[in-house]
Parts: C-alpha cells; sequence; structure tokens
C-alpha cells in the first residue's frame, strides 16, 4: 500500500518573501558558522589588549552575561516543540494549558479564548498567564461551563509566526445543577489567605494631608484565586511599626483593593507607609512617605501643635507627660507649652499648669487612684496659643510596679546639624543629608525646612521629627533651585539651624540616556539607506548630544560602526551598502553621562532601489499642546518623494489598542501639522500619516507613540501682553515643569523661528519671552513653543490683527508716557471769593513736578497765589486769593512725573468766565456779610397742621444786642411775640392765608457789626407753592361732605383745618365739573368749602365730590344726593324756605323810640315809631301792661301805615310808667318796651337807669303759608336762622347703617341785613310752628 503523501500544515505554510528568507538564511548557514567562530577569536583578542580599561572591562563583562548559545543565535522563526493539548475538566476545578515554543530572536506567546485576546486584567483571579524557563502556561481558575473554547496560543518574532491550538470542554457533575438551584454550595476545601498569589498594581504615591483633615492610602491588586471569603493578609506599618484598626486607623482588604483610610489627621500620622501582603511566594510590599502639615492657625503666627503627647512612670497620683515640639519655620519661637488632662469618658479639658512650661515634659499630680486620664498639649509663642495636640492614650492612675519612664538626663537643646548637602533625586524631590549634632542630649529627631533661592521666607519639609540623617523632600516645583537647612529636636526644644545647603535644581539624577527607539527605512536607492529613529525617552538628566548608529547584515552577528563622529541630527543616511542585501541597524545615544545603551536592532531592511511613483512615509511623528479635547499632531516631510512632489498629507487616527483607523481631514493638508480636536478626555489615541503627490498616495508612516487626551498639572498657555517698562510686545510662557536641559523652542505656524532678526527670545527661570523688535502685519500667525526634555510641556497662540493693533496703542503709551488725569484742570469759587484751579492724578509720585500758565505766563508760588500738591491724593492746586475781571484767560497746568509728562488747560472767557467772576464776587460778599450777624438759612415759608403759613429764618453769629425786624412792602411788622435772636431762629406767623397776603416780605438784623437782611418775595411760583401746601394738610384733613338746607337751596359742605378760594378745588356732579352759577353757587370759609344748589329740582339729583388738588396728589370726598336723601332735603329746604318768608314780611318796629324817657311835668311827650310788615300790620299801645285808649290827654297815631305815635299832652308824675308797643300781622309780630321818668319843677333830673334790653312780649301769629310762587333769590348771603330755626344738616346715607341724630355744626354763614332797617333792640318774633320734620341721616 502506498505511503500517503505529506500534506503540510496550513500554519507551516509559507509565502513567496517567507520562502525567499528562508533560502537566504539555509544558504548562509554554513558561512555564517565560519564568521561566528572568527568573531569569538577577535573578541578574545581585543578583550585582553584591553583589560587595563575599566570602562571596556564593564562592557566587556556585560556582553558576556549576554552572550548566548551560538546555534541558539541563528535567527529561526518560532516552531512550537511541545504543542498545547485538550482537556475535559469538571466545573469548579482549574486547568492549565502549556506548551514549549522555541525560535530566535525568542517568540513572543499571546493566548486566544475563541479567537479572542485573553486578558487577565478583565477578569482578576480568573487567568494566570506565566513564562517560565521557555514554558508557557494558561491557567484557568475554577472553570465554569461557559469556559468551553478552543484556546490557542501563537507565537511571533520578526521572522515569522506559529500557533497552537486545543480545545477545553468543562462538564457539570450530575445534579450539580439541582444543587445550586436549591442554593446549596458545594463544600471548598480551606484556603489559607498565605497561598494565594497577589499582584500589586495602581500603587499609593507620595501623599501631602492637612491636620484634621481625611485621606487613603490606596493600593489594587490582582489575586489569585480572588475568594470574596478568603482575602489576603495585608499589614499596614508606619515607619516600621505594625498599625491596629482604631477610630483613628481604618483598614479594609477585599475586591482587588487594598484601603487605608485616616479619617482625622494629625502630625502624629506622618511618615513612611508600608502595604505588606502575604502571597504564596513570600510578601509584595509597597512604601510611600504621607506629609501632614499643620492646620490653620486661629491667630497668625500662632505656632503649630505639638504631637506625640504620651505619658510615663505612672503612679496612682502622678503621671509625666512628655512630647514632640513643633517645627517653627517664619512663626515667632516658642515660649512655653499648656498641659490639659480630661477624664476618660467626660468631654471638659482642664489646664495643668498655670504658666507656660518651657521643656517638653510636665509631671501632673492630682490624678484621683484608678481614674483614667487623656492629655494633650497647646503650645505657646508670642502671637498667641496653637491649636490642642491629638490627645494621649488613656493612662489609668495606678502603684504600677513597672512603667516605661522617660530616658535622658542631660539638659539643654542639641548642638546644630553639621554640613547639609541636597543631590538630585527626581524631577520634584530631592535627596538631602547631613552630619549628625557633636552634642546629642536625648535626640527625638530632625526637622528639614527648605526655600526658594531668592525667597525670604522658610517652609518646613516635614513636620514630624525624623530619626534619621538623611530626608527625602517631596512636593517641588520641577526646574526650581532651592536651599534647605535642618534643626535637631528634643524635649528642652530645637537647636540652631545648620547652615544652608548649596542650593540645588531640582532635577532627576544625572544618567546615562536610553535607548533610542522607533527605527523607521525612510528611503533606499540600491547603495544606501535612510534611517531615523525617536529621541530617547529619558535623557538621563542631560542633553542628549550625539548619536552612534550601527549595523551589520542580518546574516551575521558581526555589529560594525556606521559613524565614528557623532551624528546630532536623528536621521542618518548610511552609504556603501550592497544591493539587495537585507540589514539591520540600532542607535546609541549620548549625552555627558556618556553613551547609553543601544537600542533594540531594527527590522531587516532591504538595500533595493525604490521606484514607485508614490511618496515614501512621513517621519518623526510628535505631538504639541496635547490638552483635555485637543492637540496638535506635526510631523516630517518624506525623504522619498516619488514621481513627483508631495502636495498634501493624511491623518488617520484609532483608539489605542483598535487597528480601525479614521482619517480625520478628508482634504489634504499642504502643512506638516493639524490640530485635532473633539477627543475624549482621558482616552489613548495612536496616529499614523501618509503623503500624497501627484500619482497618489504614499505609504503610510509609523504608527505613533500612544498618546493621553490630558493636560499636565499646571498647564499654562501663552500670554500676549507688553512689557510695562520698555512697552515691547511679546508673547510668554511659564512652564510648569523645566529640567536644566530644557529648551523653549519657539516656532511660527509650526516652523521654527531660529535666529530671526524680528524677534528675541529671552528666558528666566521657568519663563521664556518671544519679544518682537519691530511688530507689524508680518508678525502675524500663529506661535508655538515646545519646551525640550519634558512630558510635553507646550502650548500656542494665535496673533491677530486686533489684538496686535490693542497691544501696539499700549507700547505707544508705554514709551511715550502720559500722566494719567483722574479730573483735568477744574476750578472752583471757595468762601472769601478765593478761586482754586485744581487737577487730579491717577498717581503721583515724590518727585512730580509742575507749573501753571496763565495766559502763556508761567505764575510761581507767591503774593496773590498758593502753589501746592499732595502725593497721596495725586491733587495739583492754584489758588488765587483776589480774583477780579484782569484774571480772564486760559489756564494751564503742565506736569512731568519720571518720564511720564502731561498738561490740562480751562479756558475762562466770556460768559463763562462772567459767571465765575460773578460767583467770586457774590462769595466775597458773603464772607464780609458773615463777619456781623448773618443769616444762616434765609427767609423761607413752612405750613403747620392749622394751615398757618410760617416765615421762618436761621440766624448766625448773634448777640444780645442784635436786633430783628419784620417788613412787609416797606412797612414794619410787630408781633404779638418778639423775636428771641439768640434762640437761633425767627417765625413770622400768616394765619388765614389768602391772596391778599401777597407781597414782598423783609427780615432785617443788626447790630453794631453790621446788617444783613432776607427778602421773601409771595407771588408767583412762590404764592402757588404756598397754596398747594395748605391744600396738602387741609386736603388730608377734609372731612366727608356734609348735606345744609337753607332757605335758598340745599348745600354741600366740606370741613377741613383751612379753606380759601385760592386752593384748587373742583366740584363735579356726575363726574361733570359744576362751574359757579345763579344755580349752582360755589363758596367757602375759613374753616369749610361749600357748594349750594339754588330751588333743587330732580335734575340736580346724583353724585357730588370734591377735589382739592395740592400739586402732587388729589384729594376728594364725596355725597351721593339721591333717593331718600334727596326726599328728606328737600322737604326741609320748603320748610326752611317758608320760614324765612315768614320772618321776612311779619310785623316790626324799624326804628324811633327810646329805651327810656325822662320829661318834666307840664311837658308833652310824644313817642313815635316806624313800623313795617306785609300786610300792614296792627299797633296797639300798652302802659304798664294795660293797653292805651286814644283821648285828649292821651292820643294814639298811625298814619299810612306806617308812622305810629303816642302823645300824652302835659304829663304828670301819674304818667311815669313802662309803655310799650305791639306791632303785629298774620306773620308775626314784635313787642318793644319804653320806660317814662316824669319829674317836677325844681327837682334833680333823675339818673336813666339802662339795664340789659327788656325782652318784649312775643306775639303770637297764626301760621304762615307759603306762596305759591318761590321768592327771587337774594344775592345777598343766607341769613343764618335763629336757634328754633337751625337747619338741617346731613351726611351722604349709608344704607347698610343705622340712622341715628346727627349732630348739628354751626353755620358760619353771615347774617345779611335785611330791605329794612332793623333796631338793634328789636326782639324777632317767635317762628311759626313746623309743617315737616327735617330728614336725619343715617351716621356712617
Amino acid at each position: 500500500m502506498a505511503e500517503p503523501a505529506y500534506t503540510i500544515p496550513a500554519f507551516r505554510q509559507r509565502t513567496a518573501e517567507g520562502t525567499e528568507e528562508y533560502q537566504r538564511v539555509s544558504t548562509n548557514v554554513g558561512k555564517g558558522l565560519v564568521v561566528i567562530q572568527e568573531e569569538l577569536q577577535r573578541m578574545r583578542v581585543a578583550t585582553k589588549a584591553k583589560v587595563d580599561s575599566l570602562a571596556i572591562q564593564r562592557e566587556v563583562k556585560n556582553m558576556m552575561v549576554k552572550r548566548l548559545d551560538i546555534l541558539d543565535d541563528i535567527p529561526k522563526m518560532p516552531d512550537f516543540l511541545i504543542a498545547l493539548r485538550p482537556h475535559t475538566v469538571w466545573e469548579k476545578t482549574p486547568v492549565k494549558l502549556f506548551c514549549t515554543v522555541q525560535g530566535t530572536p525568542r517568540p513572543i506567546v499571546k493566548w486566544y479564548k475563541g479567537g479572542v485576546p485573553v486578558d487577565p486584567l478583565s477578569a482578576p483571579g480568573k487567568y494566570k498567564i506565566e513564562n517560565k524557563y521557555g514554558v508557557h502556561s494558561l491557567i484557568i481558575s475554577r472553570c465554569v461551563v461557559s469556559d468551553t473554547a478552543e484556546y490557542s496560543a501563537v507565537a511571533t518574532n520578526p521572522h515569522g509566526t506559529a500557533s497552537s491550538k486545543a480545545m477545553v470542554a468543562v462538564k457539570r457533575p450530575a445534579g450539580a445543577g439541582e444543587l445550586c438551584h436549591l442554593g446549596l454550595v458545594p463544600h471548598l476545601t480551606e484556603i489559607h489567605a498565605s497561598k494565594l498569589e497577589v499582584t500589586l498594581l495602581d500603587r499609593f504615591s507620595v501623599s501631602f494631608g492637612v491636620e484634621d483633615g481625611s485621606i487613603s492610602l490606596v493600593c489594587t491588586m490582582v489575586v489569585v484565586p480572588d475568594l470574596p471569603n478568603v482575602p489576603p493578609l495585608a499589614q499596614w506599618y508606619r515607619d516600621d511599626k505594625l498599625l491596629k484598626p482604631s477610630s483613628l486607623v481604618q483598614m479594609s482588604v477585599g475586591g482587588g483593593v487594598a484601603r487605608l483610610t485616616l479619617p482625622q489627621l494629625a502630625k502624629d500620622d506622618e511618615g513612611l507607609y508600608t502595604l505588606r501582603i502575604f502571597t504564596k511566594d513570600g510578601t509584595a510590599e509597597h512604601s510611600a512617605y504621607l506629609f501632614v502639615s499643620d492646620a490653620a492657625s486661629s491667630k497668625p503666627g500662632a505656632p503649630g501643635a505639638p504631637m506625640s503627647v504620651k505619658a510615663y512612670d505612672i503612679n496612682s497620683d502622678y503621671v509625666l507627660v512628655a512630647w514632640k515640639p513643633p517645627n517653627t519655620v517664619n512663626e515667632a519661637a516658642i515660649t512655653g507649652y499648656f498641659v490639659d488632662r480630661c477624664e476618660a469618658g467626660k468631654d471638659s479639658w482642664v489646664q495643668c499648669n498655670d504658666s507656660p512650661v518651657k521643656v517638653c515634659k510636665y509631671p501632673v499630680h492630682g490624678l484621683s487612684v484608678g481614674h483614667s486620664y487623656h492629655f494633650r498639649v497647646r503650645a505657646v509663642n508670642s502671637a498667641g496659643t496653637s491649636r490642642p495636640s491629638r490627645m494621649s492614650d488613656k493612662v489609668t492612675a495606678l502603684d504600677a510596679a513597672e512603667s516605661e519612664r522617660l530616658q535622658g538626663t542631660e539638659e539643654g537643646v542639641p548642638s546644630a546639624p553639621g554640613k547639609v548637602v541636597a543631590t538630585r533625586n527626581t524631577k520634584s524631590s530631592v535627596f538631602v543629608q547631613w552630619e549628625a549634632p557633636k552634642a546629642l542630649k536625648n535626640l527625638m529627631g530632625y526637622y528639614i525646612d527648605g526655600r526658594v533661592v531668592g525667597a525670604k521666607d522658610w517652609f518646613p519639609c516635614n513636620h514630624k521629627p525624623f530619626k534619621h540623617t538623611r530626608f527625602v523632600v517631596h512636593g517641588l516645583i520641577p526646574g526650581e533651585t532651592y536651599a534647605f537647612r535642618v534643626q535637631a529636636v528634643n524635649v528642652f526644644g530645637l537647636s540652631d539651624e545648620s547652615e544652608e545647603s548649596s542650593p540645588i535644581a531640582v532635577e532627576s539624577a544625572l544618567a546615562t540616556p536610553s535607548a533610542p527607539y522607533s527605527i523607521t527605512l525612510l528611503n533606499s536607492d540600491g547603495s544606501s539607506i535612510t534611517i531615523a529613529w525617536k529621541s530617547p525617552k529619558h535623557c538621563g538628566g542631560s542633553k542628549v548630544n550625539a548619536f552612534y548608529v550601527d549595523k551589520r547584515n542580518a546574516d551575521t552577528l558581526v555589529w560594525k560602526e556606521v559613524n565614528l563622529q557623532a551624528v546630532t541630527e536623528r536621521i542618518c543616511t548610511i552609504d556603501s551598502l550592497t544591493e539587495g542585501t537585507f540589514y539591520e541597524f540600532k542607535v546609541q545615544a549620548a549625552n555627558m553621562a556618556g553613551v547609553g545603551v543601544p537600542s533594540a536592532p531594527s527590522a531587516a531592511m532591504k538595500c533595493e532601489a525604490w521606484t514607485m511613483e508614490e511618496p515614501g512615509p512621513a517621519y518623526d511623528l510628535s505631538f504639541s499642546e496635547v490638552r483635555s479635547h485637543s492637540l496638535v499632531l506635526l510631523w516630517k516631510a518624506p525623504i522619498y518623494t516619488g514621481a513627483g512632489a508631495v502636495s498634501g498629507y493624511l491623518v488617520d487616527m484609532a483608539k489605542k489598542g483598535s487597528s480601525e483607523f479614521v482619517t480625520l481631514n478628508q482634504e489634504a493638508v499642504s502643512h506638516r501639522y493639524l490640530k485635532v480636536s473633539g477627543l475624549e478626555e482621558g482616552e489613548s489615541y495612536v496616529f499614523r500619516v501618509r503623503a500624497i503627490n501627484a500619482k497618489g498616495v504614499g505609504k503610510p508612516s509609523q504608527v505613533s507613540e500612544p498618546v493621553c487626551a490630558k493636560a499636565l498639572p499646571g498647564t499654562q498657555e501663552i500670554v500676549a501682553g507688553v512689557d510695562e517698562e520698555t512697552g515691547d510686545v511679546f508673547l510668554s510662557l511659564e512652564a510648569c515643569e523645566i529640567c536644566d536641559t530644557s529648551k523653549f523652542v519657539w516656532s511660527k505656524n509650526y516652523k521654527p523661528i531660529g535666529d530671526c532678526p524680528r524677534v528675541a527670545v529671552t528666558k528666566k527661570g521657568r519663563t521664556s519671552r518671544l519679544t518682537f523688535t519691530n511688530p507689524d502685519k508680518d508678525d502675524l500667525g500663529k506661535y508655538s513653543v515646545v519646551v525640550t526634555d519634558t512630558d510635553g510641556v507646550s502650548a500656542s497662540h494665535t496673533l491677530t490683527e486686533d489684538a496686535l493693533n490693542t497691544m501696539l496703542e499700549l507700547s505707544y503709551a508705554i514709551r511715550h508716557p502720559v500722566v494719567p488725569l483722574k479730573h483735568g484742570l477744574n476750578y472752583e469759587i471757595l468762601e472769601k471769593g478765593h478761586v482754586r484751579f485744581w487737577v487730579q492724578a491717577v498717581k503721583l509720585s515724590p518727585s512730580v513736578s509742575y507749573r501753571f500758565i496763565v495766559n502763556d505766563k508761567e505764575v510761581t508760588n507767591g503774593e496773590g497765589h498758593k502753589i501746592s500738591h499732595d502725593v497721596a491724593s495725586g491733587i495739583i492746586q492754584m489758588t488765587v486769593d483776589l480774583f477780579t475781571r484782569a484774571n480772564e484767560g486760559t489756564y494751564t497746568v503742565q506736569i512731568t512725573d519720571g518720564k511720564a509728562k502731561t498738561q490740562s488747560s480751562q479756558v475762562l472767557v466770556g460768559d463763562v468766565f462772567k459767571v465765575a467772576l460773578k460767583e467770586a464776587e457774590f462769595q466775597r460778599k458773603e464772607h464780609i456779610r458773615k463777619q456781623g450777624p448773618h443769616f444762616s438759612e434765609y427767609l423761607h415759608f413752612t405750613v403747620t397742621e392749622d394751615c398757618t403759613v410760617m416765615l421762618a429764618c436761621k440766624l448766625a453769629n448773634v448777640k444780645k444786642e442784635t436786633t430783628f425786624h419784620w417788613y412787609r412792602e416797606d412797612d414794619e411788622i410787630v408781633p404779638e411775640t418778639p423775636p428771641n435772636v439768640m434762640s437761633g431762629a425767627c417765625a413770622l406767623p400768616i394765619p388765614l392765608f389768602s391772596r391778599k397776603d401777597q407781597g414782598i416780605f423783609k427780615a432785617t438784623l443788626s447790630d453794631d457789626r453790621g446788617k444783613d437782611t432776607s427778602v421773601f418775595d409771595i407771588s408767583g411760583q412762590v404764592f402757588d407753592d404756598i397754596i398747594n401746601a395748605i391744600a396738602k394738610i387741609a386736603g388730608s384733613s377734609a372731612s366727608d361732605l356734609v348735606l345744609q338746607c337753607t332757605p335758598e337751596g340745599i348745600r354741600l359742605q366740606c370741613y377741613m383745618n383751612y379753606y380759601t378760594e385760592e386752593m384748587k378745588t373742583i366740584w363735579k356732579h356726575k363726574e361733570s365739573k359744576i362751574a359757579s352759577s345763579e344755580k349752582m353757587r360755589i363758596g367757602g370759609t375759613a374753616e369749610m368749602a361749600w357748594m349750594q344748589i339754588c330751588d333743587p329740582s330732580d335734575k340736580e339729583k346724583g353724585h357730588y365730590s370734591i377735589e382739592i388738588s395740592d400739586g402732587e396728589k388729589t384729594h376728594t370726598r364725596t355725597f351721593d344726593l339721591s333717593g331718600q336723601a334727596y326726599t328728606d332735603a328737600y322737604e326741609e329746604y320748603l320748610r326752611l324756605k317758608a320760614a324765612a318768608f315768614a320772618e321776612k314780611n311779619r310785623g316790626r318796629v324799624v326804628g324811633g323810640l327810646p329805651d327810656v324817657v325822662t320829661i318834666m311835668e307840664e311837658k308833652s311827650l310824644s313817642l313815635t315809631c316806624t313800623v313795617w310788615g306785609e300786610p300792614t300790620p296792627e299797633v296797639t299801645w300798652f302802659k304798664n301792661e294795660q293797653e292805651v285808649a286814644s283821648n285828649e290827654h292821651t292820643r294814639v297815631m298811625f298814619d299810612g301805615g306806617k308812622f305810629a305815635s303816642l302823645v300824652i299832652n302835659k304829663v304828670t308824675p301819674d304818667d311815669s310808667g313802662k309803655y310799650s308797643i305791639n306791632v303785629r300781622n298774620k306773620y308775626g309780630g314784635e313787642f318793644v318796651e319804653i320806660t317814662v321818668s316824669v319829674y317836677r319843677h325844681g327837682e334833680q333830673i333823675p339818673v336813666a337807669k339802662v339795664g340789659q334790653p327788656k325782652t318784649p312780649a312775643a306775639t303770637p301769629a297764626s301760621t304762615p303759608v307759603p306762596p305759591r310762587s318761590p321768592a327771587p333769590p337774594s344775592k345777598t348771603p343766607t341769613p343764618t336762622p335763629s336757634k328754633s330755626q337751625t337747619p338741617m344738616s346731613m351726611k351722604s346715607p349709608t344704607p347698610a347703617s343705622t340712622p341715628a341724630s346727627t349732630p348739628v355744626p354751626k353755620s358760619p354763614t353771615p347774617t345779611p341785613k335785611s330791605p329794612t332797617p332793623t333796631p338793634s333792640r328789636g326782639v324777632k318774633s317767635p317762628t311759626p310752628p313746623r309743617f315737616m320734620k327735617s330728614p336725619t341721616p343715617p351716621r356712617k
């Protein structure tokens, strides 16, 4: 039977290119062995020749360590010696896949599950990948059914790839599903925490905290197997002392995280923290320092709190408390300490010592046996008392047989430490070491202080005494220069400071640079190859100034130097190569510390002429201005351009770990940079660039290093500004980090500026400034700067035309400075008529100079002019004592302050000057006036609550002899109360103010020192203002409208404090204004305003109102004259009208009769009077109440119905008596009495005794009947009715109120004159009985 043909497996099949490479290597194997033997012989000879050179010995030693077996150095693609084998396992059991692979160089093995890479971090504890002694293994712990899959191991090196696959099947035992469903978990074999495999991942770094704050130290890890009920065994240490959980120290471990939390920080917590985790292979550890600084003190300058309070020598009533002193840097020295105690379980603290103790220990007495106590300490200095320290552990006062005792009996502080040396450590820390003090005296530790060189203030580097003589100071600013000093500490305080260390810049320690990387083929022409590479990631603290390139034929192991002279650029062309041969290259970087390690050999590069028409790859991709959401990508043009010039570039981007690139620019960019925006903060990206020419798109560049879209801490942007001293326009950047080798590389539109006459670059500390020598539009563009040898410090700024113009204006102002003015030259008139010219600057220096120029002539300080200035306020002033017409003109002040100048002018001519001159003359007169008695406030008016107008003024500089007078129109007014000048105020009341009071009022004040006059013209607007002021008070006091019935009609009255017709009052009926007429009369008295409806009718029903305006507000009062209110008022009006008619027409004695008559007997007596009445009245005479009959002795006559006479012929004493006359008609009458006395001849004439007028007897009359037509209205004011005739008054009725009687106000209406004269003694007849009831309005 024929043997079956051998089929080459798929993973061993080679491509045409791979076959060619295989054949090339196989052909030269024999030749390579001979070459190897020759190389070994040469190395032996070279080593022996250079054995005396220490550097060569070290390098040879390193090479010997790295030397491999000759056979193993032959290039070989990966090959599996032992392939994976399939496994079938039970659920929850582990499985281990392993294989052995060989190849040269050593292959890299990656594991896949179903074609997906296995990532141990995606499921911590699930997978573990190992590589020991060439055996690669994948361990899957606690398998589950979902782990069933095809697993493969893929080995890769530069010469090829090989893979091995195997199937893993995970089975579930019968019934296991049911048990799990029922919640029954199979019993697990107990695993001790020390048997776990633990790998630390993210570790806590050097941390900084503040007293009373909190902080957590966190470390993440991968635990295999990761069992929730068996966490790793973790221990935390502070300064090599094991920490135990408490209220002040909280620990947790689990879920892949170990955490230490300090919830209430104190300086006692400062120190070196170590996390130690026990693992299967021993322990995993990590340490970092925690710094705790003082919290802000309640009083500035107060010291920090003491620390490490502890009790020693514990007895039944005695405890020795000791502590460590705080560090004092810029604060005043500590003068002592107060010790407080608190009984356990209580909150009250008691101070133990009355005065501060100067040493850091104190014996506390007076304790109670068996009681427990806590202690704390406070430090004191001249500024105040510190915060209290953390309280000590609980101490019980007992007679202990043994207790810890405080060691040391030497007194006094230690001597100062010796020489302090600071050396470079990292870019943010410095290593400080010093010599111990000669006199230790029970040393507690050291305090280290630092300061920035050039600064005065020191800052503490540690806040808790450090026991060793070396310390790493963290948290420093990269690139900054510092100096350090040290103090020793014991219970008696701090020693003197040591001498300062030499200044040191914060930079990484000096070393050789790391290896360059990413060697790229840029061009090949068949006899030479051009390569480029990237700078080392670490420069070693010194500038990389040289590169050395080695080459070798890919078929050999011998490296040959390409350049004996250093290459300074990161590109090199290697000549004299053989076409068709493969070459490898490696590069070494050098700095002042020496030559660094070589890079990894490049991929084999074939020397063959490039003939493609498309351009070659761009190279040297770099990043600038990396921010949270954007960055700028830069690159260099291809060396090989193809068939035509490069016309543009395409940029591709992908997220780190992804092979899916996205083209960022659809249209090619012609420049070699691109700003990429829209990035996700914290995400990492990779980029590549493709060049384009007329023939197409060329090869992509090498993929860039991953870049994270996140700005460096403290990143600053470029600032555009103008130098305040020189006026130079500049761009400036302050770097957030820098080192000695860093340089600021400025570019315009991302092209290095270099040496350009248009700009000048300067550097000071961490700041670089680009200054424009003569800025103009040619300088517009985008400027960027990169700081070399940093983690990518860079920034950019676009200089626009508007921004440049603004800075040029400011530059001109600085180079041609002016003194800025708050106020230009002004003038003001002072008392005495002096004129002050002043100008105020924003700021003046003590060296300011100035001069005043008036009409082109400089004015100096002297007679008539006072010139001065005040630096604090910036005021420069000149005072002119006598301002006259000669001072008209232009005033200028010129100011010079250093380089700055300015001037300001004030023109006083024409009307402006006249106004100023008038005011100056007025002030001059005012000054003279005020030398004697004068008015401090001239006459003005006020109005009192009763509407009395007061003319008031205030007086000054008066004495008892000063006289005061009032005048009106030059007529003196003598007030009832003489003015009191010593009171400082005088007032003239004007009651019942009206138009008649208009005129010019004057007040004079005089004594032997002079006279002053104040004039007040009450007319025009002043009169209107007074009336408005009266109206304001009167309107506010106005009562509701009151109804008053009269014989002439119905009257509405509004009572107020005062009324005058000059007040702006408007009466309205149904919202229509009422004009005064015969029908509607408008008037008023001093107490009220009224409106009377004469002969009312139904048309006058409705709503009435009065509006009183004071110029600002209108006061309104209303009355509703309708309904029952109108009916009652109309009836009352008719009654009063009838009564008035009767009063008018009744009989009465008009005149002619005396009160008393004295007559001698035998004489004739004639009593004659005139009577009147309509109709003609009847006249009756009486003597002693007996009617007198007409006879010869006594004749009674009544002539023409007008003259009534009683004549007695030849009177006798019997005729003496009381005579009376009664005049009466149907409307009433009047009764008048006359006393007659008759004396005899020769007797003394009796004295007539005239007493009170005698009341006439009432003469009844029938009830009058009013005429059918009303009497014509009288033009005179309505007469006031008698008491029995008091007219009805009423307010506007309110329907909801209860009717009640309303008091009748006294009518102020004056009594009119009767048509015929009425004697003063006449008595009216009784009023006829009323025939109607006056309505009483309901009370509001």
